[in-house]
């Protein structure tokens, strides 16, 4: 597919991953709905990127929410043809704390907004895609997800959220075959360490040490790599159902 004059809901557009893959679009002459918890961040966000990209509060996990952005971005844009979920939330907890156990709140509150909030942007976005003109091949839209290396490697204090991942790279396949009739592609990236909102507060020499972690190139990554393979992703058709890791070879360690 290409980017040019095609329009993309992005889930976490206000920032870190998101926003890259939101400039990465501008970038190549598309359009962006901005989709966002943080207000005052999307709405920044928005008029840093200008008139091609729209800004829509939106909590993922609620289908109100999100059919509301959907409707917002094609009252703009006139279409939508194409979603990449980057929402997310990443709390660490042990099973067993030296205070208290894992509260079952905490572990549904991580898999609601990862898993379920990716999964609740990727149906209302497919019910949209299914019923554009299809293109070269018969292809009506992408929808790109956000896993982690977490799903594969997950360390302590990282179940709710390698829970919430790995349920992501899960659906790939399935949801990929299933819209494969109608020429909807599904892919899925596993970032390794990036550096995202969540990391950038963490002291330099901590930010150093993590990156040290990586094999090569030794260093976080960087939200403009992230959108640089989701780009690829969007113009390579036969790419289909597939979980690629961007994590520099790294493996991560228990702890």
């Amino acid at each position: 597919m290409d980017i040019k004059n095609n329009v993309f809901l992005i889930s976490g557009g206000a920032s870190g991953l998101g926003k890259a893959t939101a400039k990465m679009i501008l970038d190549n002459d598309g359009f962006t709905v901005l989709v966002d918890v943080n207000e005052k961040l999307g709405k920044q966000t928005e008029s840093e990127l200008g008139q091609h990209a729209l800004f829509v509060k939106t909590d993922v996990t609620s289908e109100e929410s999100v059919k509301n952005a959907i409707d917002k971005g094609k009252e703009k844009f006139g279409a939508l043809n194409g979603a990449i979920n980057c929402a997310g939330i990443a709390p660490a907890e042990r099973v067993l704390g030296r205070e208290r156990i894992h509260g079952l709140a905490s572990f549904s509150k991580v898999v609601q907004v990862n898993l379920i909030g990716s999964f609740n942007v990727l149906r209302l976005a497919a019910d949209v895609l299914q019923h554009n003109e299809p293109g070269k091949d018969g292809e009506r839209g992408i929808i790109i997800n956000t896993a982690s290396v977490a799903a594969f490697d997950g360390q302590i204090g990282q179940a709710a959220y390698a829970a919430s991942k790995g349920g992501i790279v899960s659906m790939a396949l399935p949801i990929a075959r299933e819209l494969a009739r109608f020429g909807i592609r599904v892919m899925t990236i596993a970032p390794g360490i990036f550096e995202t909102p969540m990391l950038m507060g963490l002291p330099d020499d901590v930010k150093a040490s993590l990156g040290e972690q990586v094999p090569f190139p030794s260093r976080l990554g960087k939200p403009e790599e992230y959108a640089a393979l989701a780009k690829h992703m969007i113009e390579n058709r036969m790419l289909n159902g597939e979980v690629i890791r961007l994590d520099g070879a790294i493996r991560m360690t228990a702890k």
